[in-house]
């Protein structure tokens, strides 16, 4: 009896690996879909902030490769739902703060203000816009790392490495043969 438990519960635990979500490695924003929960001036707000983090440069920046998107999936599918709830928050925070800085929302502030604007929120006493900057700061690091232009063009991954040349001429293989066995 013992043995067909312990059978079923290995067969379950692969099953459950195997259905892991892929995506996850090597995303692409298709890949993702359309995520709806927040508004477009949120979104857009999320978006800057990805983008305050990992700005464009000679690569792609977070905004170009659409790491809010990735954290905005990851949050409504992973987290529960006072992450959702700390999302929405922290970027009604991020934008108020903004306006009492400088008289605008964070979209239409300058790069450099931005970054500020985040440190300053990072450094705050308020436990949750702390956690929220530290949640999408390490969301859109992982996003960025993950996606599929970091992982093929940077990262230079290859899904299996090594490689097989099965085509090789007979007298080459039998030519190294000789020498080898001539020793």
């Amino acid at each position: 009896m013992q043995r067909r438990s312990a059978i079923r519960n290995l067969t379950m635990a692969v099953g459950g690996l195997m259905s892991l979500p892929t995506w996850a490695s090597g995303w692409t924003p298709e890949s993702i879909g359309k995520v709806s929960t927040l508004s477009l001036s949120e979104e857009g707000t999320l978006a800057e902030i990805v983008e305050t983090i990992i700005p464009e440069t000679t690569t792609p920046g977070a905004k170009s490769l659409k790491v809010h998107q990735f954290a905005m999936r990851m949050i409504n599918d992973c987290y529960g739902e006072a992450a959702q709830k700390g999302l929405k928050e922290g970027l009604a925070t991020t934008d108020i703060a903004s306006k009492l800085a400088h008289g605008k929302v964070f979209a239409e502030i300058e790069p450099a203000q931005r970054l500020e604007l985040l440190k300053k929120l990072a450094n705050s006493p308020d436990v949750a816009t702390k956690q929220f900057v530290n949640m999408i700061k390490g969301l859109t690091i992982q996003g960025y790392q993950n996606s599929e232009y970091v992982m093929v063009n940077i990262q230079k991954y290859n899904m299996a490495p090594g490689y097989y040349h099965g085509c090789v001429p007979i007298a080459k293989a039998q030519g190294k043969m000789e020498k080898k066995t001539d020793r």
